[in-house]
């Protein structure tokens, strides 16, 4: 136990002499270390110290080079503006003693413009005194001749002037005959050579309107179908569009007969879409025609709206657009309507150009010009006057409106333009082959045939057919019976035997079809 208790004390002393010792080795360390770090901030110091100083004389140093450059350059701009301010005083100087110079010399001019005046005054009152002298001598001279031929100087002044007046005269009205001779042998030339040159620069095809349409088919076996059951069907086709259905022998081709192109293109039209459809009776022809006179007005603004954009003609309004698609069907002494009228608007155009004149209202005239033929209206008017109203009614130029009004001589000219259409048409017109007078004549016929007896009471509808030689209408069912049917034949064939002329004769067929229609529910 004491053992343990010595063994303890032992240990505990020799740990207190280890504690002493370290602390003594650790200050010893402790205190060589701090004098190294004072030695190494001391060395810091010093070479920021000497770092700083480098640094304020390299400062020091550029600040002194930088005024000495700033003062080298205030010096020289100094001496440049010094040496132009000298300059300028030499030329200040210089000018002064030129303008001196140039006082001194104006007022040696004065002077001697002063002497001038003083000579001028002199000699001005020797020329009066000399003028003075010389009128008393023509004075002398005067009465003199006066006292020699019994004249007096006025006299004598007149009779002088009425002989230059008479040589001058038949001068001048010689010379103005020789002009106008000479002017109108060139004039002459000239207006054929521009009407040739017009001529071979809008050659064009010419074809005579036909009164028949060819309507072509696969087989001859579709005829019977077209026909119908004993002929109902082409007699309800004929009804509907007005024209006259031949089928004869001619193979794999029907014949539609009629004096109305838009008659004859919607038949032609109905029967390709009757044949195309397989389905032919009354009902469904009377259908396809409605469609097909629909559709024709639809071409015809079609038509006419190519037409302006193939001749270049812009602002036409779109009921004169109309009309002009219209004279696609509308023959003039058998010459295509449409064709003509853009033959001549082109004959215009290059008539106008070769004139110096605006073609642009040449070419619209010369298609308008025609646009009175196919009013639907048809009023007592001539076509020219129609044309020229419709023109005015769409506020067309006035330059257009006289040349169409004027073309046939209703109305005066009051324009270049005017002239030109009256020759393009009758350019067109008179082209060999481009017309047909008796073809007009025998269209006129059919459609006073048709007026004629339109204008009964209860008349429904008229056709012309076989060429003329056959007058089909028809009646309201509802408004005409059966013994007035009757009886309207007979004042039909009186009126036209009493009106019109005609070769052969004609037969009046008055049809009278009552339909009841009912619908189940």
């Amino acid at each position: 136990m004491a053992d343990s208790i010595y063994l303890i004390l032992a240990g505990v002393i020799g740990l207190g002499i280890g504690i002493v010792i370290g602390r003594a080795l650790m200050s010893k360390v402790n205190e060589g270390k701090e004098k190294e770090l004072e030695e190494k901030a001391k060395s810091i110091i010093r070479e920021a110290e000497l770092s700083a100083e480098n640094i304020k004389k390299d400062k020091i140093l550029e600040a002194k080079e930088k005024f000495l450059k700033l003062k080298a350059e205030f010096e020289e701009d100094a001496s440049r503006k010094k040496n132009q301010i000298i300059s300028n005083e030499n030329k200040l100087k210089q000018r002064e003693q030129h303008l001196s110079k140039e006082f001194e010399q104006v007022k040696r001019k004065e002077t001697e413009l002063d002497e001038l005046k003083e000579n001028l005054s002199t000699q001005l009152e020797v020329v009066n005194k000399k003028k003075a002298e010389l009128n008393k001598f023509n004075q002398q001279k005067v009465s003199i001749l006066e006292k020699i031929s019994n004249l007096t100087a006025e006299e004598a002044r007149e009779q002088l002037v009425e002989s230059l007046k008479d040589e001058a005269q038949t001068r001048a009205s010689s010379f103005i005959k020789d002009i106008l001779e000479e002017a109108k042998l060139s004039a002459t030339k000239d207006a054929k050579k521009i009407v040739l040159e017009t001529i071979q620069r809008t050659a064009t095809e010419h074809a005579i309107e036909n009164c028949v349409s060819v309507f072509n088919i696969e087989s001859d076996d579709i005829k019977g179908k077209i026909i119908g059951r004993e002929g109902r069907n082409i007699r309800a086709l004929e009804a509907a569009t007005g024209v006259e259905i031949i089928v004869d022998d001619t193979p794999e081709a029907i014949i539609i007969s009629g004096f109305d192109p838009v008659r004859r293109e919607i038949a032609r039209l109905s029967l390709h879409r009757l044949v195309v459809d397989g389905r032919i009776h009354p009902a469904r022809i009377e259908e396809i025609v409605a469609k097909t006179k629909k559709n024709i007005e639809e071409e015809i603004i079609e038509i006419g709206e190519r037409t302006v954009i193939d001749l270049g003609i812009h602002g036409l309004h779109p009921e004169l657009i109309k009309m002009v698609g219209r004279m696609r069907f509308r023959s003039s002494y058998g010459q295509n309507l449409l064709q003509h009228s853009r033959e001549v608007a082109n004959l215009c155009a290059t008539m106008a150009s070769e004139l110096g004149l605006s073609p642009k209202q040449a070419k619209r005239a010369g298609l308008l010009h025609d646009i009175g033929k196919v009013w639907p209206d048809e009023p007592e008017k001539p076509h020219a006057i129609i044309g020229m109203e419709l023109a005015q009614k769409y506020k067309e130029h006035p330059v257009v409106c006289n040349a169409i009004g004027a073309h046939h001589d209703e109305i005066e000219m009051t324009s270049m333009i005017s002239p030109i259409i009256q020759a393009c048409d009758a350019i067109s017109g008179a082209r060999p082959g481009a017309r047909r007078e008796v073809m007009e004549s025998y269209i006129k016929r059919l459609k006073e045939l048709e007026q004629l007896a339109l204008s009964f009471d209860g008349v429904h509808k008229c056709y012309a057919i076989q060429a003329g030689r056959e007058l089909r209408v028809m009646v309201d069912a509802e408004n005409v019976s059966d013994e007035r049917a009757g009886q309207l034949s007979f004042d039909i064939s009186q009126k036209i035997e009493k009106d019109m002329q005609y070769p052969g004769q004609i037969k009046v067929t008055v049809i009278r079809e009552m339909r009841s229609v009912s619908y189940a529910k």
